[in-house]
């Protein structure tokens, strides 16, 4: 058995990575993975660089710019390419859509998802730049709690906290899901790649028999979920479920990022660092340990029975 690393950058992840593991999906491929644990992004490009941590299942920003200064990170597949998120606001505010939002405080938090509320909105015709709407970054509460205590105007959530806010009597809205490289992602450094294609395939193995088991074992996979995940605090039936159904819905059975996705995140990572855009927005993924794998028919088993 391969003891592998292969920590979060966000703990939203584990939502599914507790299921993937405890499906026994890697440990069919003979590998131990070290998942529940947090590394920084700055650690993150150290460790992987060193080889001290073989995998990392973040770090979708900062990588870009970073290879302009010599970083040779790459990723290898990833499990969404939706951000499936809701508004939530008050239930007097008058606000019934995003085009409601100009000259509005919407709450964000972290250099990522904050980014992805600002790309969103942009999208939307609502541009920070221009002054059209303000972002106010926040630290400990969650965003839509400060809708609830009228900090805030709004805030694009991810279940289960539309769920919670909801329960606290503010209006959520749907709105369009956007193209994203998000939540868990295979990444790994040229160096470990090149030297280690067994590992890698059998990784990638691991991965995609992991979200097969969280798609397919609906039961199973909630009670994971209401068990071991514990990032939203704990988590009743309905909430696990709701959790459970969006990640369901926009987990990749065979985990290639789309181009709008990847599209959409380099314009995240322009924005963080000016360099990325001197790099080729498809340089950094490197699909062919993952073709080989879908091309020998593997992935299409996980879904015959």
């Amino acid at each position: 058995m391969d003891k592998i690393h292969f920590p979060y950058r966000s703990a939203s992840h584990l939502a599914f990575l507790h299921v993937a593991a405890q499906s026994g999906a890697w440990e069919e491929h003979g590998l131990d993975v070290e998942y529940d644990a947090y590394i920084s992004s700055e650690d993150a490009h150290k460790f992987v660089a060193d080889g001290s941590v073989e995998f990392v299942g973040g770090n979708h920003v900062s990588t870009y710019g970073a290879r302009m200064r010599g970083d040779q990170w790459l990723y290898l597949g990833q499990t969404v390419s939706w951000l499936d998120h809701r508004l939530v606001v008050r239930a007097d505010s008058g606000i019934d859509g995003v085009s409601d939002l100009k000259e509005k405080v919407v709450a964000i938090r972290g250099n990522h998802p904050g980014l992805n509320t600002w790309l969103f909105l942009k999208q939307h015709g609502l541009d920070q730049d221009r002054g059209d709407v303000t972002l106010e970054r926040i630290r400990g509460a969650a965003t839509w709690e400060m809708v609830r205590d009228g900090d805030a105007d709004a805030a694009l959530v991810n279940p289960p906290a539309d769920l919670f806010a909801q329960r606290a009597g503010l209006k959520v809205i749907d709105v369009d899901p956007l193209p994203m490289v998000w939540f868990t992602t295979m990444s790994s450094g040229r160096k470990f790649v090149d030297g280690h294609p067994d590992i890698v395939e059998r990784f990638l193995k691991g991965a995609c028999q992991g979200i097969a088991y969280f798609k397919t074992h609906r039961q199973e996979s909630i009670q994971i979920i209401q068990d071991r995940y514990k990032t939203d605090g704990d988590l009743d039936l309905e909430a696990a479920t709701r959790l459970w159904e969006s990640i369901s819905k926009i987990l990749s059975p065979k985990p290639y990022a789309s181009f709008q996705a990847v599209g959409n995140v380099y314009e995240l990572a322009k924005r963080k660092d000016p360099a990325a855009a001197q790099v080729e927005p498809t340089s950094l993924w490197d699909y062919h340990h993952l073709r080989r794998i879908d091309d020998s028919g593997f992935i299409d088993s996980l879904y015959q029975t």
